[in-house]
């Protein structure tokens, strides 16, 4: 492994070296394969220890690099392929790709989803907390808002919390009639609760999705997800509906 000097750019040094890293991963690495040390590489790129810092933690945020303790550096997989936006949404979850019902209560929602349910500013709703889990791997968490006019069985449900409640809202939420969905997809960051669902640490960024689904000529249903955006990519399909997919340049290399 040669010395490689860095160009002189008006951009941050470290994100230019962060770049060239990302260059460096595509053509040198493999998957799973553990890094030369700080040293060796600060030496390689003739920069300063802080500055390698500084692109090593920016190319961990964006799922390149796994930094594991007792093992060093190591090159991440691809990210994990995840449908989002689906025209008839699957609210039990589908196979290989799973929704895990955590919990069900009813409290009283954030002023923006009320707004959106059109409920009272203390009136409560039906709030089922889901995991998600593809191939094996954590990547979201999910809090999903059901105005209770929207789903007025769900009064002869037994238990006022608990994963068992959490199924028989879902099972009563699949069969109202749908009249469409709208998502939106923004960056933030993960909560202290969400942080721990999705084994990341506080303030770690996530990709926060909201979707409302209207039925009756109102919204019936607000869904917030928050997905690990070191693990997930969204595109945006023909039909407007929001997917998490591989990215097709790490996959080829």
């Amino acid at each position: 492994m040669g010395t490689t000097q860095l160009e002189t750019v008006p951009e941050p040094k470290y994100w230019h070296l962060k770049t060239v890293l990302s260059q460096a991963l595509d053509s040198e690495f493999s998957v799973g394969e553990i890094l030369p040390n700080e040293r060796d590489l600060a030496a390689r790129f003739g920069v300063a220890r802080a500055t390698l810092r500084q692109a090593l933690e920016q190319l961990e945020l964006e799922g390149r690099l796994q930094r594991r303790r007792g093992v060093g550096t190591t090159v991440a997989p691809p990210r994990v392929g995840v449908a989002v936006g689906t025209e008839q949404p699957d609210w039990q979850g589908a196979a290989g790709d799973v929704w895990q019902p955590v919990d069900s209560t009813l409290e009283v929602p954030p002023a923006a989803v009320a707004a959106a349910l059109e409920t009272g500013d203390d009136q409560p709703v039906h709030t089922v907390r889901r995991s998600r889990t593809t191939h094996g791997q954590r990547v979201a968490a999910e809090l999903l808002y059901i105005a209770t006019s929207a789903v007025p069985e769900l009064s002869a449900i037994d238990g006022p919390s608990g994963a068992a409640r959490a199924r028989g809202v879902l099972r009563e939420l699949q069969r109202l009639e749908l009249e469409g969905q709208e998502s939106a997809v923004e960056l933030g960051s993960a909560r202290a609760d969400d942080a721990k669902e999705l084994d990341r640490l506080p303030g770690a960024p996530v990709l926060v999705v909201t979707t409302r689904y209207f039925a009756g000529g109102r919204t019936a249903a607000v869904s917030v997800a928050t997905y690990r955006a070191d693990t997930c990519r969204l595109t945006f399909g023909d039909s407007g509906s929001v997917e998490i997919d591989q990215d097709p340049e790490r996959q080829a290399s």
